[in-house]
């Protein structure tokens, strides 16, 4: 009981503090960054890699990224990924992002701009205006915790989302100790068919706010590993 007690106070604390704080302090807090690199496994296994490179200009910013992986059995390629993408805020605020994705032969894509200071989505998956208030699903902005909708960064789909800071965690990465804090990002629609139902752990760095490690199920147990931080 008082575990749960003293669970339920982190987490109002931990909101509240994120809900004084904008995504114009949020993309500024990674002022410091200029590249995150992540190993991507599937059973262990490792399959591929994300990188993030931030390129600034005064206070603008363009955050690339890049994301290549494969699966293979008994040196067969079963299945491919590639997707690169970019996203840019101007003065700290959200402009505009734009990707393409090969997904084992399957093109896919996603467009987010800004028309008369409205957003508006073209994508694969969805075209058409954007919820009010939203985050590119692409995880290194610590704020994605306190949205109720992202959009996914490969297709352009309307993700409602769920999010549930599950504690505090020491975890471990390639030899590297961190204290983290640790939150589950789930579906809130329960109807959506497997393949497209969210749940998701990711954990940030408690002091920093790097993403550090995220784990999901998807035809096997998958993580994402930072590898190196520039």
């Amino acid at each position: 009981m008082i575990k749960k007690l003293l669970l339920l106070v982190l987490t109002v604390f931990f909101l509240i503090q994120l809900s004084f704080s904008s995504v114009f302090a949020h993309v500024l807090h990674y002022k410091k960054i200029n590249k995150l690199e992540f190993d991507l496994y599937r059973d262990n296994q490792l399959i591929g890699q994300h990188i993030y490179l931030f390129n600034r200009n005064s206070q603008n910013l363009t955050v690339y990224n890049k994301i290549n992986f494969e699966i293979k059995i008994l040196g067969i390629t079963l299945y491919k990924y590639f997707s690169e993408g970019q996203e840019k805020y101007i003065d700290g605020n959200f402009d505009s992002f734009s990707s393409t994705t090969n997904q084992n032969k399957k093109e896919k894509f996603s467009n987010i701009y800004k028309k008369e200071n409205k957003f508006f989505i073209e994508g694969s998956s969805y075209k058409g205006e954007t919820p009010e208030n939203f985050i590119i699903g692409t995880w290194w902005n610590h704020s994605i915790v306190k949205y109720k909708t992202q959009i996914s960064a490969s297709s352009g789909r309307i993700i409602e989302q769920n999010v549930n800071f599950l504690g505090k965690e020491t975890i471990e990465i390639n030899n590297n100790k961190y204290s983290a804090l640790k939150f589950n990002f789930s579906s809130s629609d329960p109807s959506l068919s497997r393949g497209k139902e969210l749940n998701t752990n990711v954990w940030y760095d408690e002091k920093t706010l790097i993403w550090l490690k995220t784990s999901f199920k998807n035809d096997g147990d998958w993580e994402y590993r930072l590898k190196n931080l520039e």
